[in-house]
């Protein structure tokens, strides 16, 4: 995680985070504590610069011999360092104090010093080193300065060329740069200073004015409580500002990928229950040092963190940043956890715009009701699983159970305004068991909300409720009978032939065992002969052949295939993949009717042959041409001969909802920017089978495949709005539409669609992928079982009697 920086544009930014080498290994004694230049200048209190040292180890540290030295911040050919030699030592937990130059303003002395020289110092930007020697250093840039074994230490401020990591911030006559309480040495300049009030301390604690103050005070808190960070929007109204000894017991530590703690105000809570009385505290690269039961009281900078970066539709992360923390105490009790279940229906408020800044309805909105909690530990009981644990360390569960829920465990999304307020994430560090949706996390899981990217709302647990398996099976469909052609649609995810063996394996048995070998297979995700590698093969004969090998192999049939290699790098997917449609059948069932001339760009077109329609080449490209399927992949048409009754397939892969603003992010309602393409690509398809109606009413048209939206979509609704195509997944029960699982919401991307002459059909979503953590795809495989017309409803229902007999006969 790295934080949001208010008021950092992005040139400063490249500038702050750019990458330097190091100069010396981090240090486990001396060290530079604390520098500043500034002193005798205009609008100065101070009279006179100073560097002041400090000891972080157990013993001391004798400094005979060692020297201080310093180089302006950008220094030419003939610039040299300037050298104050040192003698004495300084104890442990104490600082030594190293007066230079004096100006002709401030009010006020330096505590006595330790050590004496009379360097110069910039106010604004330059290098000071901590050096095992008084002979002059001679490097003037920060690679050749960390080639000198004897530098100790060195810090690079403001602008200095010669800096540890990125310098600090810029000082002024009134600011100096001073290391973090604990002493952090990470060699980044820029992470382990702040920038602030000077504060010289020499060896006998003394403070500026001759004061020698306790040398133990009792920290105490400073004006501002977590509730106050938090506001009552999502957005801190202390963005940017920076903290005094903010009060909290640590509730959790992470030590790895985001690295921080979380802390919760136990005594100061408000009775708003908008604002979050926890608060994420972002360490960056140094894993925190705290512990669970702290009692601390955390300084730094607010921010808003966004996962996934600035321009993107994702909300933001509260945070304390830059932290320093003084533990109070150790031991105490972690405030119990909030339970969350039930929470509002609701969604998210519709504004039109952005959320952000909207007072919270915790009461009214579920992710409102979440976002009141952030930072908060909360505890979610017998939570069950949405969505398969992932690779990620991620799984899915619900804190509504009834909502939405479907037969085999999930959470259906019905419509736009039903996303399922009741889904969260839960993410762990140190890894998941295999959990399949409607599987339970028995007892109690605990952690704090968070919010990241891919998902949103967290609960970044703790503790983790015992895995209960709800051993969900794999479907399998019914067997066809002999008069039934049997279409199935299949989105094999990007399937190669440098794919392991186990992922053609497992595809072809879900093809044989769980599809019951269909007649006819529209494939999707079938890319080139040699995957992502982009070297201009497009052709994929290898990936098709060992696919049907694998089935095969299976006991399946022996299927031959058909499809139309793209144009190089012109149908989107993976750059070099050249992702494809195509068509496998089964030649001892049905036959493919070929008519030669389809190409990458060649349009099919429907003309009249013995009063029916038929294809002018097949295989063919619809439109291939027409803008709607820039790089995006093109629909191939095929005809089919069953038992003498011609049905024309295609096969479909609308562009994806790349780009689609989250739907649970800082805009509402998202912006569905890659709809309108779809949209396109629906009214072109719909042409296509307009134009088959227009010579053959009666004609058998099958539409498959992934059309990458939903069922109350407006892609969908141009090709059904009219009644002459059927969508198949609208004659399931709402809550069994799906065949993907998407952040914890059973959805469907996948389709079959019929020509309404089509009257007698079984329909099926063969749910054996996208439920499981272990899948062969993410999309779950659907199949018709259908009985073609003739053309003729009256003498459909002579000859489906006829089959119908038949078929019982065979039984």
């Amino acid at each position: 995680m790295r934080p949001t920086l208010p008021g950092v544009g992005t040139a400063v930014a490249a500038l702050v985070f750019a990458a330097v080498p190091a100069v010396a290994a981090p240090s486990t004694d001396a060290l530079i504590s604390e520098v500043y230049g500034g002193g005798g200048n205009s609008g100065a209190t101070l009279k006179q610069d100073f560097v002041e040292l400090a000891n972080k180890g157990t013993t001391p540290i004798a400094l005979d011999g060692f020297s201080v030295q310093y180089i302006s911040a950008s220094p030419g050919a003939t610039t040299q360092w300037g050298v104050t030699p040192l003698t004495g030592s300084i104890a442990p937990g104490k600082t030594f104090l190293v007066a230079e130059a004096k100006g002709t303003g401030g009010t006020v002395d330096l505590p006595t010093p330790d050590a004496t020289g009379n360097i110069a110092m910039s106010a604004t930007g330059g290098t000071i080193a901590l050096v095992n020697g008084t002979t002059a250093l001679t490097c003037k840039t920060a690679a050749d300065c960390a080639a000198d074994a004897r530098i100790k230490d060195l810090v690079g401020y403001g602008t200095a060329v010669v800096r540890e990591g990125a310098g600090t911030n810029a000082l002024s006559n009134t600011t100096s740069a001073f290391r973090n309480i604990e002493l952090s040495d990470t060699d980044d300049n820029f992470t382990d200073f702040k920038v602030g009030d000077p504060n010289p301390v020499n060896s006998k604690g003394e403070t500026p004015g001759g004061g020698n103050p306790d040398p133990d005070p009792d920290p105490t808190p400073g004006d501002k409580r977590i509730h106050d960070i938090q506001g009552v929007t999502r957005i801190s109204p202390l963005l940017g500002q920076k903290v005094t000894n903010v009060p909290g017991v640590v509730t959790g530590t992470r030590a790895t990928g985001d690295r921080g703690f979380w802390i919760q105000d136990v005594t100061g809570a408000d009775s708003d229950a908008r604002t979050s009385e926890g608060v994420f505290v972002y360490t960056a690269g140094t894993a925190p040092t705290v512990a669970v039961g702290d009692n601390v009281l955390v300084s730094g900078t607010i921010a808003e963190y966004r996962p996934g970066g600035e321009t993107g539709s994702n909300q933001t992360l509260t945070e304390i940043t830059q932290p320093t923390t003084i533990t109070v105490s150790k031991g105490n009790p972690v405030p119990a956890p909030v339970v969350v279940k039930n929470i509002p229906g609701g969604y998210l408020p519709a504004p039109g715009g952005s959320i952000e800044q909207l007072p919270l309805e915790p009461e009214k909105y579920g992710l409102d009701y979440f976002e009141s909690l952030e930072g908060t530990l909360v505890q979610v009981d017998d939570a069950r699983v949405v969505g398969p644990s992932n690779a990620f360390g991620e799984v899915w569960v619900t804190v509504n159970p009834d909502q939405n829920k479907n037969e085999r465990g999930g959470t259906t999304y019905t419509a736009y305004d039903q996303a399922n307020s009741g889904r969260l994430k839960i993410k762990t560090a140190g890894g998941l068991p295999a959990a399949n949706v409607g599987d339970v996390f028995s007892g109690a899981t605990v952690g704090a909300i968070e919010y990241t990217n891919f998902g949103g709302y967290t609960l970044a647990a703790l503790t983790l409720g015992t895995h209960t398996s709800s051993n969900l099976q794999r479907e399998t469909t019914a067997q066809q009978k002999e008069s039934e052609l049997s279409v199935a649609t299949y989105n094999v995810e990007n399937l190669d032939p440098s794919d392991p063996q186990e992922k053609f394996d497992r595809l072809a048995d879900g093809v044989t065992t769980n599809l019951r070998s269909p007649d006819v297979v529209v494939l999707e995700e079938i890319q080139d002969n040699n995957g992502a590698t982009n070297d201009g093969v497009v052709a994929a004969d290898q990936t098709l052949q060992k696919f049907s090998d694998a089935i095969f192999a299976k006991g399946g049939p022996r299927y031959q295939w058909r499809q139309i290699d793209p144009e190089n790098l012109k149908d989107g997917g993976q750059p070099g993949g050249n992702i494809r449609v195509g068509f496998f059948f089964n030649p001892q069932r049905v036959s493919f009717v070929d008519r030669p001339g389809g190409d990458f760009k060649t349009p099919v077109e429907i003309v009249k042959k013995n009063g029916r329609a038929a294809l002018s080449v097949s295989p063919g490209r619809i439109d291939p041409l027409n803008p709607a399927w820039e790089d995006s992949r093109k629909p191939l048409a095929g005809e089919f001969k069953f038992r003498g009754r011609t049905v024309f397939v295609v096969a479909n892969h609308f562009n994806s909802k790349g780009g689609d603003e989250a739907i649970h992010g800082r805009n509402q309602p998202p912006n569905r920017t890659s709809e309108v393409q779809r949209g396109k690509q629906a009214a072109a398809l719909k042409t296509f089978t307009e134009q088959i109606r227009a010579i053959d009413k009666g004609a058998n048209v099958v539409l498959a495949g992934d059309l990458n939206d939903y069922q109350f979509s407006p892609a969908l609704k141009t090709l059904t709005g009219d009644g002459n195509l059927k969508a198949l997944i609208e004659t399931l029960p709402a809550n069994e539409r799906y065949s993907y699982v998407f952040e914890g919401n059973s959805q469907t991307l996948d389709h079959l669609v019929l020509s309404r002459n089509i009257t007698r059909f079984g329909y099926d979503v063969v749910h054996i992928n996208a439920e499981f953590a272990d899948q062969a795809s993410d999309h779950d495989p659907q199949i018709v079982r259908l009985r073609p017309s003739t053309g003729d409803a009256n003498v459909d229902k002579i000859v489906f009697a006829l089959e119908d007999i038949i078929d019982c006969l065979k039984k």
